[in-house]
């Protein structure tokens, strides 16, 4: 079984200058994974003739594909279409599918056809054009020594049309690869470091042609396992067992399989048990709020919040008691369970959470620096506060405070963290 390879060439100084994000790559490594294509590099270069013809050089000698984006625009820094030709040592055609192609475009835009348009329809005469329905730049697809390259627009909606009706359908046909599958195993609240501990015996003994990775983000790891086999339905069985013998291993830090964010995982929780929550929030501002609504149809669960960022919101909305922040002040064990408890009771939910904390980068004490936050949950059985110490900047303190309210609302829901 041959591993089939690809490399991804993009062509622009805008993308060098960070004028713009290269958002192609990352479509075009997914779409290729799909058919059983594995991007080996990916490369920005220059609008320079020299820069282009030592990425495709260098590229050639690693991949199977060499596919590029970008460059193929009417104007004078466009020039991908000149170094193909010189590189493939051909000349410059009239294509005139390419040119019938671009002139329906002009025309039902209610442009006349311009020469410079008119010139994009010139094309290498060794490459096979790949028809762009969407703009003006035909696509080229080169075989050379067993090789394929293609290149394409720049503009992401043009390529991914180019890519999904023709060039991804014909890279299968002409390599015939093999079937790549990945499962995503999502984990909270355990460090990356402590989870390849105790993979580590499994991960070990993994089949050769199954590999595990490791993607940690802020306050999780994504475990990614990647299956390369010719049979895709025995692939499958396989990976679905080495995905059970890992969840025996971990069982209380998994949250969900796919790609779910904790909060739409949460959310799906709380609907299958008819739960409804609502959020009392100082330091983080609303955010938590944010992070439960940015799921569709949250509406079923999420009831609402108060952001009671200053003291007197605390007591007049929440009905903090005075005396609890005179005596232990808002960042507190016990200011923060009076707000989780009263936001459940004020809004009439299953359950409420509360913040309160010194988010930064000033404000801090000596007994209570910047980073230290208490959240706490309550419910009808009744209700807990955590101190959380973070030393970070404002944002992520915010960030985390958000992630460690939710993993706290899912382990008192009995999908629980080790402690």
């Amino acid at each position: 079984m041959k591993t089939v390879l690809a490399e991804i060439i993009t062509i622009g100084d805008e993308i060098l200058y960070g004028q713009i994000v290269d958002t192609n790559s990352a479509w075009m490594g997914t779409e290729l994974a799909k058919i059983g294509i594995r991007v080996k590099q990916i490369t920005s270069v220059s609008d320079e003739a020299g820069h282009i013809v030592e990425a495709l050089d260098s590229a050639k000698t690693r991949a199977d594909i060499i596919l590029m984006t970008g460059g193929l625009g009417p104007t004078k820094d466009d020039l991908t279409k000149d170094v193909l030709a010189d590189y493939f040592h051909t000349e410059l055609k009239l294509d005139e599918q390419s040119l019938a192609d671009v002139t329906t475009l002009f025309k039902n835009r209610g442009f006349e056809l311009t020469e410079l348009n008119r010139q994009q329809a010139f094309l290498p005469a060794s490459c096979k054009p790949v028809r762009n329905v969407l703009g003006t730049a035909p696509g080229m697809w080169f075989e050379d020594a067993g090789k394929v390259y293609v290149s394409m627009p720049g503009v992401p909606y043009e390529m991914k049309r180019m890519m999904t009706d023709i060039v991804l359908p014909q890279l299968k046909a002409y390599f015939n690869p093999p079937s790549i599958i990945h499962k995503v195993i999502q984990t909270v609240g355990i460090p990356e470091s402590m989870l390849a501990e105790r993979l580590d015996e499994w991960e070990t003994s993994l089949p050769p042609h199954i590999k595990l990775a490791y993607l940690p983000h802020l306050g999780g790891v994504r475990l990614r396992l990647t299956g390369i086999a010719e049979q895709a339905g025995q692939l499958e069985k396989e990976l679905e067992t080495e995905v059970n013998k890992l969840s025996a291993l971990v069982p209380k830090h998994i949250f969900a399989y796919g790609e779910v964010p904790l909060e739409e995982a949460l959310g799906q929780l709380l609907k299958e048990r008819s739960l409804t929550i609502s959020v009392a929030e100082s330091c983080t501002g609303g955010y938590i709020a944010h992070r439960f609504t940015s799921v569709p149809g949250s509406s079923a669960y999420f009831l609402g919040g108060v952001v009671a960022y200053d003291n007197k919101v605390k007591m007049q909305v929440l009905g903090v008691k005075p005396e609890t922040l005179q005596q232990h002040g808002a960042v507190s064990e016990a200011t923060v369970l009076e707000m989780a408890q009263n936001i459940r009771h004020k809004l009439g939910t299953d359950i409420g959470v509360a913040t309160s904390g010194i988010a930064g980068p000033d404000g801090g004490t000596p007994d209570k620096p910047v980073g230290t936050i208490w959240i706490a949950y309550a419910d009808q059985h009744g209700a807990k506060a955590k101190l959380l110490q973070y030393n970070k900047n404002r944002q992520l303190n915010i960030e985390y405070t958000a992630l460690a309210v939710l993993n706290l609302v899912r382990q008192s829901l009995n999908i629980a963290v080790d402690e």
